[in-house]
Order: C-alpha cells, then sequence, then structure tokens
C-alpha cells in the first residue's frame, strides 16, 4: 500500500550524485522527493531544472529519484548544473515503496515503469502529500506552492 498524508514516509538508503542518501538523515527539514522515469528525455529535464530553479529558496531538500544508473545521473545533473541529490533505484525497490512504480500504457503498450511523482515530507519524516501520475510541465510550480501552504500551516 503507497504512502497516504499523515503516514510515516517509508525509509531508504540509495546511491546518488552526492554520495549516500537516507531519508533519516534529512529529519527535522521539509524533503520533496520526486520521482521521474529517465535521464535526459524532455519531461524529465523540464521537471528537473524547473526544481533547479523554483525550490532553493522554499527551506526544502530536493531529491530526485530514477532507475538510471549513477553514470547517467552524473551527466544528466552536469549537463542541467542540477545542485540537488539525483539517487539511483535501479531496482525500483524505493518507488514501488512509494507507490511509483506500476502499469504504464503508451501507444497502446502496457508495460512496469516509474511513474511521475512527488512526495512532500514534512520534518517529522511523514508524508504532507502524495501527488501521483503528474504531469512534468507546471509540476515543479504546483508543488512550490502547495510546499508553501503546508510551511505556512
Amino acid at each position: 500500500m503507497p504512502p497516504m498524508p499523515n503516514d510515516p514516509a517509508p525509509e531508504f538508503e540509495l546511491p546518488s550524485t552526492h554520495g549516500p542518501q537516507l531519508l533519516r538523515d534529512y529529519r527535522g527539514r521539509w524533503v520533496v522527493l520526486y520521482f521521474y522515469p529517465k535521464d535526459d528525455t524532455p519531461g524529465c529535464t523540464t521537471e528537473a531544472c524547473d526544481f533547479r530553479d523554483l525550490l532553493p529558496g522554499l527551506g526544502a531538500v530536493v531529491l530526485g529519484v530514477s532507475p538510471d544508473d549513477l553514470d547517467s545521473h552524473q551527466q544528466f545533473a552536469r549537463n542541467h548544473q542540477l545542485p540537488f541529490p539525483l539517487l539511483s533505484d535501479t531496482d525500483h525497490r524505493v518507488a514501488e515503496a512509494y507507490g511509483a512504480w506500476g502499469e504504464k500504457q503508451n501507444y497502446g503498450k502496457v508495460y512496469q515503469g516509474l511513474i511521475r511523482s512527488t512526495f512532500i515530507i514534512d520534518p517529522q519524516g511523514r508524508v504532507a502529500e502524495a501527488l501521483r501520475n503528474v504531469k512534468a510541465t507546471g509540476h515543479a510550480e504546483r508543488v512550490a506552492a502547495r510546499l508553501r501552504e503546508l510551511q505556512a500551516a
């Protein structure tokens, strides 16, 4: 069962462009954990660059997760000056724990893949917001607005 608002965020440890990342290391801070399908694709690049541009002043840690390997992540981060960690979830176990891995359909073909999703995690390590099956364009702006609301509450 994927986590819902007020549920504890599933713990994880994954390799990243900034070394190993453990969710528990961010306790006490807001976290934007976003799952994206593939490095250097148009939608994923738009989303990553929007997070890069919009979230630095919001007082939240941004973590991007995809099934790509670290070499791919390093190049993606370099190509687009992404200052936040990109986590490599090659066996998609973390995506599965968050309900961000499942059945997709593209041009009539059904397959298992990453479902673009974002989780805002509060300083106590609980899911404050779960946004699933989102569109890349404009998503970071919506996350930023919701994060501001949650922080002000």
